[in-house]
């Protein structure tokens, strides 16, 4: 059945378009297929294997989202609640209602508070700078750093609508990751570990590595005018003040396989019940209304391509990921679970069927035509097309 895939895959590396890829394949009771080729950085011996070590980037973002539902669970937060008495910073939000003749921003203070619904399916109003060009002026005006730094302060930006108003995605799941920690009282990577990661297994997943974890992992590409990939320099911030809980993580596919599988369990994994069954089922359940969620124009393109997976679907955003609301051409079923990192790693999880999958390579920009062709490859494969 993977025949096609692993011959697509094998091309794209031999032709110096991609340095290597894993994937993996998965129902609800462990892996029915993994596959490596090619090299961990492009231009060593390092072979890509099923051990590799990824920057997940915003794979990230479905992790951080199910640690809050946990404490949503658990009765210590609430989906609808303001969460300005968490986050003293959302006390005094502004919406960003354009640039004056002389280029000052224009400033209003926002109409409705923000709530955990509207960060996990990125309707507060907080956007990317390599997104929207508002959001990266407003910094340049400001003097704000990057929030990609690790500095709180550097959080701190305008909304581009009212909260509820619109779709955008941006540093949401970032704040909710502040909001995780303030919440349970812990820091951010200690509680995915005591009650994601550790009670999955999930041995190689973290915001920091270790010596050994370190020489697994995967160096960072882009493409030279020859369209050949080349390594280039790429870390995410030693030591920050606050951990990127929208695109921190580094990890590998099997680890993520076992996040996924689970989703298509109800939430449990052995005798643990990591998330409510009808807390899982909500994940599925679109929160985004009549605004088209899923799809982006790029401001910056050597960190993105325009993005749009399904031009012909109104896709929208759940609690914790992108919803297809109806089947796709490559068998996933209407309302499966998926999202991306910023690097090019992709995963999908379809519990009405029990099958989930996933693609990584560590390669800028993303959206890269290469990937989202292999993506679809496997996705075929998967469901015996």
């Amino acid at each position: 059945m993977f025949d096609q895939f692993e011959a697509e895959a094998a091309k794209a590396v031999e032709s110096g378009r991609l340095s290597g890829v894993v994937a993996l394949v998965t129902d609800s009771v462990g892996a029915v297929y993994s596959h490596a080729v090619g090299l961990r950085a492009a231009g060593t011996d390092a072979a890509m294997s099923p051990d590799t070590i990824f920057w997940l980037a915003s794979m990230t973002k479905a992790v951080v989202s199910v640690g809050a539902l946990q404490l949503v669970d658990a009765g210590k937060l609430t989906l609808d609640g303001d969460l300005a008495e968490l986050i003293p910073e959302f006390a005094d939000l502004q919406v960003l209602d354009g640039f004056d003749n002389a280029g000052k921003p224009i400033l209003r203070p926002a109409k409705a508070p923000v709530t955990l619904r509207h960060l996990l399916s990125h309707m507060a109003g907080f956007g990317y700078g390599f997104i929207q060009p508002q959001i990266a002026k407003w910094r340049e005006h400001s003097g704000t750093g990057d929030p990609a730094s690790g500095i709180r302060a550097d959080m701190v930006q305008p909304l581009l609508f009212d909260p509820g108003e619109g779709w955008a995605y941006g540093i949401n799941t970032d704040w909710v990751g502040v909001v995780v920690e303030a919440a349970s009282g812990q820091r951010l990577d200690a509680y995915l570990n005591d009650h994601i990661f550790s009670p999955l297994g999930m041995k190689d997943t973290g915001f920091a590595l270790s010596p050994e974890q370190q020489a697994r992992k995967a160096s960072v590409h882009m493409r030279g005018p020859d369209g050949k990939v080349m390594p280039i320099p790429f870390g995410m911030p030693e030591n920050p003040e606050v951990l990127s809980g929208g695109g921190g993580l580094y990890g590998t596919a099997p680890d993520y396989a076992r996040f996924l599988r689970m989703l298509l369990n109800g939430g449990r994994h052995g005798d643990r019940q990591i998330l409510k069954a009808e807390t899982v089922a909500s994940l599925g359940v679109v929160q985004t209304g009549p605004h088209r969620a899923g799809a982006f124009k790029a401001a910056n393109p050597a960190m993105s391509n325009d993005f749009d997976i399904y031009p012909d679907m109104h896709t929208g955003y759940g609690l914790a990921t992108l919803l297809n609301p109806e089947p796709t051409a490559e068998g996933r079923s209407g309302f499966s679970l998926a999202w991306a990192g910023l690097a090019n790693t992709y995963y999908w999880a379809d519990p009405a069927v029990g099958k989930a999958g996933l693609i990584m390579t560590q390669l800028l920009p993303f959206g890269d035509p290469d990937m989202l062709g292999l993506l679809r490859s496997l996705e075929t494969a998967a469901y015996g097309g």
